[in-house]
């Protein structure tokens, strides 16, 4: 078997052959022409010695070319790794050493922007260039689709390696995360969650080399029979209501933040989303009042997903037409999870616990980190360190990150009910809050705002909320405006980048 081929071999060809398959601008890409495209890419691939085993990393924007060489690594029998477009020199050359890629397979708008990068990896003879301008001694990528003669799929297990992910960094350096076909096979439950049928169009705003966007932006889709439509660069409001207006999708997967930024635009401007079905966020904690102002200016909710790297499918969701109260979700049908309280057991009824997945994607660990692979994957189960509680109906509630607690003046504090009382106020756009610790050695709480409108109001108005809304002890000894929150290129905010500033601020000051 062979991942590639099951998406796009004979039997799916049948079923939707003649559908398209991704939508990008002015290109339309049907099933078949793009399964033509993952043969000829499987071909050039092995014209440039890549095989069974070997690792390929893609740094290309979101478009068809850079699905059908994703998809060709799979076929080719190799691992394919996708690269974050904005990823530093001193990343990409991290994650090129951790994985050991035979072959950089980049977009020239890229190659360009970095020459002596590209002219170094030229040198070593592991690069190829995609695009008009193809540096000295790189292979060109185009000419040798041209030449290739598509190839069959390699035939692979279900426990072959066919990608890998790497984390998005909040914390150091991004670790690799190894997933196989068999987590291409489970793509897409989701999708099938909303009904989504063969043919209905699917509009993802996250990147491809993130889980969520390559789940169900591309391979959920494919698995399905639906079209992705694909932002070749990176969303904004106005280029996601034009995609929207453009092509018409039924659904929408974004992060909280993200809908955010369109409910900062005029009404009349969210016409467009107004026919969608279905909205999903994931990547973050979605805020009530996002939930809430979204149901007003559209029409329709927003649905809560979860997932992780590791486990790469969704795992929970809010099936359509449930409230949500601040829930995270239901198991979807391929996951299990168990939650455990700080001696390794089940909490009680009510009670928060952290987190445990199975899936039938779940990684086998991280690489070149055993012992971070030994603290979170124990036989078959994946540790999320993400904290929650079940409710009576199934439903969890996310409750924050379990090394997020802060225990302060001797009780525990979730920094997220500081954030959600902050950001209940019109006057608060977003608000973020980190543990820092005081010249006499005490955790306190930070608040950081950013404001929707006047700065120095909204910093009264989020003192004035968590004033009156929260107990002493849970109250900021901090607050401070940003113009924006520090985050990754997943969406997720990078505390400790707010943390680091106001330890200079006070280091300043003292």
């Amino acid at each position: 078997m062979n991942a590639a081929e099951q998406l796009l071999g004979a039997e799916a060809l049948a079923r939707h052959g003649d559908r398209v398959a991704l939508l990008c601008g002015e290109e339309s890409v049907s099933y078949r022409d793009l399964a033509d495209r993952v043969a000829r890419a499987a071909g050039a691939l092995r014209a440039l010695g890549i095989g069974p085993g070997d690792r390929v990393l893609l740094l290309m924007r979101d478009t068809p070319e850079f699905a059908a060489a994703w998809l060709g690594v799979v076929r080719a029998g190799a691992a394919a790794i996708a690269l974050n477009t904005k990823l530093t020199e001193d990343d990409f050359r991290h994650i090129r050493a951790d994985s050991g890629a035979r072959l950089a397979l980049v977009e020239d708008v890229f190659a360009s922007a970095r020459p002596d990068l590209s002219a170094e990896q030229a040198k070593q003879g592991s690069l190829a260039v995609a695009g008009a301008t193809v540096p000295a001694g790189a292979r060109d990528w185009r000419a040798e689709l041209a030449r290739a003669a598509p190839t069959a799929a390699c035939d692979a297990g279900p426990a072959t390696p066919a990608f890998w992910l790497y984390s998005s960094g909040t914390t150091g350096k991004p670790k690799g995360i190894v997933h196989t076909h068999a987590s291409v096979l489970a793509s897409g439950e989701a999708l099938r969650l909303l009904g989504i049928a063969p043919g209905e169009r699917v509009f993802v705003t996250s990147k491809y080399f993130f889980a969520y966007g390559l789940e169900h932006g591309l391979l959920g889709a494919l698995s399905v029979g639906a079209t992705g439509i694909a932002l070749a660069d990176w969303a904004n409001p106005a280029t996601a209501l034009a995609a929207a207006a453009r092509h018409r999708p039924v659904a929408m997967f974004s992060v909280p933040s993200f809908y955010r930024r369109l409910l900062s635009e005029p009404p009349d401007r969210l016409a467009p989303l107004r026919p969608i079905r279905h909205f999903v966020a994931a990547g973050e904690r979605l805020p009530l009042p996002v939930i809430e102002q979204w149901q007003g200016a559209v029409g329709n909710q927003i649905l809560s997903l979860y997932g992780t790297s590791e486990a790469y499918c969704a795992c929970l969701m809010m099936p359509p037409g449930s409230e949500s109260r601040g829930r995270t979700g239901r198991l979807l049908p391929l996951t299990e999870a168990r939650l455990r309280d700080a001696e390794g057991n089940e909490p009680a009824p009510g009670e928060a616990g952290v987190l445990w997945l199975r899936h039938q994607a779940l990684a086998a660990g991280y690489v070149n980190r055993p012992e971070q692979t030994r603290a979170q994957f124990e036989a078959g189960w994946f540790c999320t360190q993400d904290l929650f509680v079940r409710d009576a109906e199934g439903f969890y509630i996310h409750q924050g990150r379990a090394d997020e607690l802060v225990k302060i003046a001797g009780q525990w504090v979730k920094p997220g009910e500081l954030e959600e009382t902050a950001a209940a106020n019109p006057l608060v756009a977003e608000a973020a809050c980190v543990s820092v610790t005081d010249a006499e050695g005490f955790e306190r709480l930070a608040l950081f705002v950013t404001a929707r409108g006047d700065e120095a109001r909204a910093l009264e108005a989020a003192s004035i909320a968590c004033e009156l809304g929260l107990p002493r002890f849970k109250r900021p000894k901090w607050i401070r405006s940003v113009a924006e929150l520090p985050r990754t290129a997943t969406g997720k905010v990078q505390r400790y980048k707010l943390r680091e500033l106001l330890l200079r601020e006070l280091a300043g000051k003292s």
